[in-house]
């Protein structure tokens, strides 16, 4: 299918910023189905494939495995976007007051739901603040009132949120909370128990990472504007892979020395960098393949989901994970015994179709042409 020549999509669209967005969303979706849950149980668990379903988890405290890039890249995308809508809604009219109106209610919206998906995984009224929407309601504030400075002006500003971060982490003095790098005992769990008087007990989440990780949405906002610069698509890609290969570096090396340890839940620096890295070369081999090398035919099967990057997040976290994984499972289970299937095949088989279901609703909501966008 030649993308831009379809009916939905006009010429001057970004489809490898749509293809990101999409492939991420897939992704998060996969994981409410159990699929990557599945693929390490056994007959898997134990043998050579076992490490490579692995990187879909998330690493226990300090390392770095493919699945900790997934909230990054989603952070990130939706920095990169920032640019386009504000052109957009510039283009038709739009005040700086009605935009800036316009960005704050959807902040409190994403925080609504982050803090809605808490009470729907507890299953009664929480005050949780972890989860990834009510980290962005934070971040694209943050990104949106640097958006209009010099790209080197946002650049400091990020930075600099990384070194108040770890100042905050290495200098906090009260006691059972002043040691930066130890689960729960750290800067960022004893602000959980100021805004929401607990921890998150095993997991080691913290609240606060939505400052560092602004880092994130900040870095995307600037990709975004030099997309959109006009420059040569050869200097873009070259901007964005320089750009990427320096943090990731100065990441890495932060963990390798021993200065900062790469721990993705409570963000620190280092691991902010090395994602923040990974982040800007996604987007540039994206960028290369699909909108400078026009290797697009197979990527429609993403874009439709990141048309509806809101609403399949928020469907697969709780109608998806609530009601449909076990409906699903009624009909697979049952009729996958009559031949004696493996648990494993019939618990595969149930994720794959809750994940084809979940993309179809996607399909026919692009088809209708509802969108629920970050």
């Amino acid at each position: 299918m030649n993308l831009k020549s379809s009916k939905f999509f006009s010429e001057d669209r970004l489809l490898s910023l749509d293809f990101f967005r999409g492939i991420t969303m897939f992704l998060l979706v996969a994981e409410g189905t159990h699929l990557w849950s599945v693929l390490v149980q056994p007959p898997i668990a134990g043998t050579v494939f076992e490490n490579f379903f692995l990187q879909f988890h998330h690493h226990p405290w300090n390392g770095l495995r493919f699945w900790d890039l997934i909230q990054p890249f989603f952070m990130f995308i939706v920095g990169v976007a920032m640019p386009f809508s504000y052109a957009k809604r510039k283009k038709r009219g739009d005040s700086d007051s009605a935009i800036t109106r316009h960005i704050i209610k959807r902040c409190i919206i994403l925080l609504a739901f982050g803090v809605g998906l808490h009470c729907v995984y507890r299953q009664k009224l929480v005050w949780e603040l972890w989860n990834v929407l009510s980290q962005l309601s934070v971040t694209i504030l943050i990104a949106y009132f640097l958006m209009r400075y010099k790209w080197s002006t946002q650049i400091i500003v990020s930075i600099g949120l990384l070194l108040l971060t770890e100042v905050l982490y290495r200098t906090f003095p009260i006691e059972g909370y002043n040691q930066p790098f130890i689960k729960d005992h750290n800067f960022g769990s004893w602000m959980d128990m100021m805004l929401m008087g607990k921890i998150n007990n095993g997991g080691g989440w913290v609240t606060i990472n939505c400052i560092p990780t602004a880092a994130h949405t900040i870095w995307g906002v600037v990709a975004g504007q030099l997309l959109q610069s006009g420059k040569s698509p050869t200097k873009t890609v070259k901007g964005l892979v320089i750009g990427g290969l320096i943090i990731l570096v100065f990441g890495y090396l932060l963990d390798w020395t021993s200065v900062t340890p790469i721990i993705k839940r409570i963000s620190t620096s280092s691991f902010v960098l090395a994602s923040g890295g990974w982040a800007l070369l996604a987007l540039a081999f994206c960028y290369w393949l699909i909108d400078i090398k026009k290797v697009n035919q197979w990527i429609f099967p993403f874009v439709i989901v990141g048309t509806n990057s809101i609403f399949i997040y928020l469907f697969s976290n709780t109608v998806g994970g609530q009601w449909l994984n076990g409906f699903v499972s009624i009909f697979t289970t049952g009729f996958l015994n009559w031949f004696n299937t493996p648990e494993f095949l019939i618990n595969l088989i149930s994720a794959l179709s809750v994940l084809y279901f979940e993309w179809l609703l996607c399909y026919y909501l692009f088809l209708k042409r509802i969108f629920f966008r970050v």
